[in-house]
């Protein structure tokens, strides 16, 4: 994020128009609850389908998204209380009231918080690849984490992901495809040319290459994800290259 909050990223700007104070909506959760199965119904309101937004950043996606699909709930999160802020800002101005945030992280979220079977989409932009090897160990996606994105996700659930780092996808593209029905996208995003969210569009602007991909979660018992997660490798990868 910048210094100050704009109302673009890299001229781009931010989707949505602010609306009168009296129409904006209340979209920020200051605690969760202790662990344990989230009500969607109850926190959003009423039944609908549900994305889920992991590591939303500034909120670009879920703020688009959430525009043109008002049939949809949409939860975003970020360990970043900074980047909620501006997210939680802009949401209630555009008056998005099927849009909740929160902060945590994306790992403690599914495992602590995300019923089983529970969401229709999942979507993970530009994980953090941490270029020091000394910090692999903190990288989110691992075959741990696929797992539970795929026990949260519904039968015929979506899981969407995508990375400007070559390392990171060469690593998704080895594990994903064992847990869900996953096929590699190419081009731009249909409904955000310039780019999904801040991250893509910087990387666009400095002419990184974009890997980007998505998934239906394969049907698989508990026994062959447990053989997975215990067979599969940890992504210690090179992220320089």
């Amino acid at each position: 994020m910048p210094a100050a909050e704009s109302d673009h990223d890299f001229g781009v700007p931010i989707p949505g128009a602010i609306l009168p104070a009296e129409k904006w909506a209340k979209t920020g959760i200051k605690q969760l609850p202790p662990p344990g199965p989230l009500d969607w119904n109850q926190i959003f309101g009423r039944q609908a389908p549900v994305l889920l937004d992991l590591g939303c950043g500034n909120g670009r996606f879920t703020l688009s998204h959430a525009l043109r699909h008002p049939e949809w709930n949409h939860f975003a999160i970020d360990v970043l209380p900074l980047v909620i802020r501006y997210a939680t800002k802009r949401a209630n101005q555009r008056g998005l009231h099927n849009v909740r945030l929160a902060v945590i992280g994306a790992y403690e979220l599914l495992d602590q918080y995300v019923a089983p079977a529970s969401v229709d989409e999942i979507h993970l932009y530009h994980p953090q690849p941490y270029h020091d090897e000394s910090q692999a160990e903190q990288r989110l996606v691992t075959p741990e984490f696929l797992a539970l994105v795929h026990r949260s996700l519904k039968p015929g659930g979506v899981f969407v992901v995508q990375t400007d780092n070559r390392g990171y996808w060469q690593y998704i593209r080895r594990v994903a495809p064992l847990l869900f029905e996953f096929e590699e996208l190419s081009g731009r995003w249909p409904d955000a040319p310039a780019g999904r969210t801040r991250r893509e569009i910087y990387a666009r602007r400095k002419g990184m290459r974009i890997y980007k991909g998505q998934g239906v979660v394969r049907s698989l018992s508990q026994s062959e994800i447990d053989e997975i997660v215990r067979t599969q490798p940890a992504p210690k990868f090179d992220a320089s290259r």
